[in-house]
């Protein structure tokens, strides 16, 4: 069963991004826009305290007449997150993302951020051990001369 464990191990980045909770909401677009990412945590005084993500901007953001670079991302920012280990398996995150409706879990042991997984990261992961479960059954139907 694929763990949050092997998903952080084969993440090609393994940066995580943040950034300070006084900063403006487009000091943190300007960060996610340089990395390519869709979500950013945001600390205080070094501890996390929330995340910041594309779908805060648009909902928490322009939707409501706030504008970048006025608007501190600790007004907006998202402060109770859905946390997993790296012992959650594939199948729950997807479960964690489907009911709580998020697309990033950070990844917390002891108190300490170990990494951030996406929803990207969940779905390949998934595609993966299905297609290894595919190849598993056309493995078994040849070895076993099933005929169709």
């Amino acid at each position: 069963m694929a763990t949050v464990r092997k998903l952080l191990e084969s993440k090609e980045f393994a940066t995580n991004y943040s950034v300070e909770s006084s900063l403006s909401v487009l000091d943190a677009l300007k960060v996610m826009a340089d990395a390519h990412i869709g979500a950013v945590l945001v600390t205080e005084k070094g501890k996390i305290v929330g995340i910041y993500t594309e779908r805060d901007y648009l909902y928490k953001g322009e939707m409501l007449g706030r504008v970048a670079k006025d608007t501190p991302v600790k007004d907006v920012m998202t402060p109770k997150m859905i946390t997993v280990t790296m012992d959650t398996t594939v199948e729950q995150c997807m479960g964690l993302m489907n009911q709580y409706k998020v697309r990033h879990l950070p990844v917390v042991e002891n108190e300490h951020l170990l990494g951030l997984v996406s929803m990207r990261d969940v779905m390949l992961a998934a595609l993966e051990i299905k297609e290894s479960e595919i190849r598993g059954l056309e493995n078994y139907i040849l070895g076993s001369g099933f005929q169709s």
